[in-house]
């Protein structure tokens, strides 16, 4: 295992982390698989992984009581640094704070937290941190012993992130990046930002949910053009494991063969490890994944705004999303997501995006067909 010098404590922390929001579960039961989940935890840990990263929320609230008696009855809870993070959706009132707080100590059978993290922040959660005070409690928290580091996950997008960066002087952050995302969210501007501050970064989705682990064959065939042979999972991986601005990459491993396959990859590769050839594979990947289309929209919005509201660009993003990607259910999901008025089943076909279209797309079938696949999911 690879380590990495975190700044702001001064320790060593393997570059892979252990994602426990999807645990194996017992089939049609939904619990975690104790056993299954037991030899992947303990085979991780002793090929030297230390970082282990959970939620409140994560499977139903029982991955931090899972983890709580794991990591007793292992007796390695001081050989690990344990994450968990801040329902912030939850709190209403400043006392709602300490109240779940004392909730994670109890399941997680410990009395402090090593990373903990106000968790997905976005434009609107963040307004409620600043009106709450949150800070406050998670310095005093720091204070008394019962947190070591404190910082934040994030989704939304990039100026939103430089506020709460240019906020307070984190100790970390956490935010979605792999070679699909770098213009996703924070992306790779947010990640070169903050380590200009002396932030260093915590990856998540590093396989993008999964779907780099089996990219299609058109993608396998650009990665087959390099003369060493190399997974998907290995080139979504080193991509990056080559950055200094990243302290360590989770990863949500949910079988003992993943963990197995994400521990060799994070063995092998340091900052800067990747030579030009490999980086230009990963960019020629990108590229050709991105051509992976069905509706021709380059977001350049003379269709926007649309006069009844309909967002055009991002409801052809979802279903360009779920062409390259294959995942109905979790782009039909952002579909429902959006406001109803800016859903493509919401135009009234006056035609008037038709005209403004440099791509000459035809919007309003276009519109039927991204409505059709995604209402009935």
């Amino acid at each position: 295992m690879k380590y990495r010098k975190f700044y702001k404590g001064n320790i060593d922390i393997s570059s892979l982390g252990f994602g426990t929001m999807r645990f194996p579960t017992i089939k049609n039961e939904g619990d975690i698989d104790i056993q299954k989940t037991t030899e992947m935890l303990d085979y991780a840990i002793n090929n030297g992984l230390n970082y282990i990263d959970t939620a409140f929320t994560y499977h139903n609230g029982m991955s931090e009581n899972f983890l709580g008696e794991y990591l007793e009855k292992r007796k390695v809870r001081n050989k690990n640094f344990l994450a968990t993070k801040m329902p912030v959706w939850k709190i209403e009132k400043n006392s709602d704070l300490d109240y779940y707080f004392n909730i994670q100590l109890r399941r997680l059978r410990t009395s402090y937290i090593d990373f903990y993290l106000l968790h997905s922040l976005w434009q609107g959660s963040w307004e409620k941190v600043k009106n709450l005070n949150m800070l406050d409690f998670l310095i005093k928290k720091k204070e008394e012993g019962k947190i070591r580091f404190f910082g934040f996950s994030f989704h939304d997008e990039f100026n939103i992130f430089k506020e709460i960066i240019d906020y307070y002087n984190w100790d970390f952050y956490q935010i979605q990046l792999n070679y699909m995302d770098i213009d996703y969210q924070a992306g790779e501007r947010g990640l070169k930002y903050a380590y200009e501050k002396g932030i260093q970064a915590i990856i998540m989705e590093p396989l993008k949910g999964g779907k780099l682990a089996n990219p299609p064959q058109s993608i396998r065939n650009v990665f087959d053009e390099y003369k060493i042979k190399k997974s998907p999972v290995e080139w979504a991986l080193s991509f990056l494991l080559n950055k200094k601005e990243i302290l360590l990459i989770l990863s949500g491993m949910s079988s003992f063969e993943q963990v197995k396959e994400n521990i060799e990859v994070a063995s092998k590769y340091e900052i800067n490890s990747l030579n030009e050839d490999e980086l230009k594979i990963l960019s020629i990947a990108r590229s050709e994944w991105l051509n992976i289309k069905s509706i021709g929209c380059t977001n350049c919005k003379y269709c926007m705004p649309c006069p009844n509201g309909v967002n055009i660009p991002k409801n052809f993003e979802i279903y360009n999303n779920y062409i390259m990607y294959g995942d109905l259910n979790e782009n039909a999901s952002e579909y429902q997501y959006l406001n109803e008025e800016e859903r493509a089943s919401n135009c009234k076909e006056c035609g008037t995006c038709e005209t403004l279209c440099p791509q000459n797309l035809k919007i309003i079938e276009l519109l039927k067909l991204v409505d059709d696949t995604f209402k009935t999911v």
